[in-house]
């Protein structure tokens, strides 16, 4: 949906509308679950999240300002929320589900991207961002998933963006050493594919 008739839907959300914003908890439904679920790593923990994050979102529309993507105002929201429910919690575990994992490879050529060796660098990958703590990890999972910018991460966890780019920083360090240290002496297959 263009930002044009996104914003059609907001203004009629606003203005009552239930149908609207029913078609906007459509639209970002599926996103938003995965990243909480990615954030607090339990399904029903993270079904819980994004309703009420929803519920809150719809309470406070009207201070919602079209300055903001839609999308950037309601994952703060579902942010604060999983943040809160973390430190509650005093823990962060669970496991990963490797089938929920999309394979967004549309940058890498189909014949490289659908090989079992670019299957299982994904699964490690992702599984390693999971491991890193949550202002890293969410701050990768909205740079990487969600196409968001460090300015639009940095208002979503209420931080500079220049914060956020030390958050990214740091989890790439992270994941290369975890990364190089998993496929020591097993590089090959990959710099095949990439060398020109």
């Amino acid at each position: 949906m263009d930002r044009a008739a996104e914003l059609r839907l907001i203004q009629r959300a606003q203005r009552g509308s239930a149908d609207a914003y029913r078609d906007l908890v459509d639209i970002y439904k599926e996103r938003l679950f995965a990243f909480v679920w990615r954030t607090v790593r339990n399904h029903h923990e993270a079904e819980d999240i994004c309703q009420t994050a929803f519920v809150k979102a719809y309470e406070s529309l009207s201070s919602y300002s079209k300055e903001y993507a839609f999308s950037t105002w309601l994952f703060t929201i579902a942010y604060r929320l999983a943040m809160n429910h973390l430190r509650r919690k005093k823990a962060v575990g669970g496991e990963m589900d490797f089938a929920a994992i999309d394979s967004e490879a549309d940058a890498i050529p189909d014949t490289v991207a659908n090989t079992e060796d670019a299957r299982r660098m994904r699964d490690l990958i992702w599984s390693a961002v999971e491991q890193l703590p949550p202002a890293q990890r969410s701050a990768v999972l909205m740079f990487y998933r969600e196409g968001k910018s460090c300015q639009e991460i940095g208002d979503m966890l209420g931080a500079p963006a220049v914060t956020v780019k030390s958050h990214l920083h740091r989890a790439r360090e992270k994941l290369r050493t975890w990364l190089r240290s998993a496929y020591e002496g097993d590089w090959s297959v990959f710099r095949k594919s990439g060398s020109a």
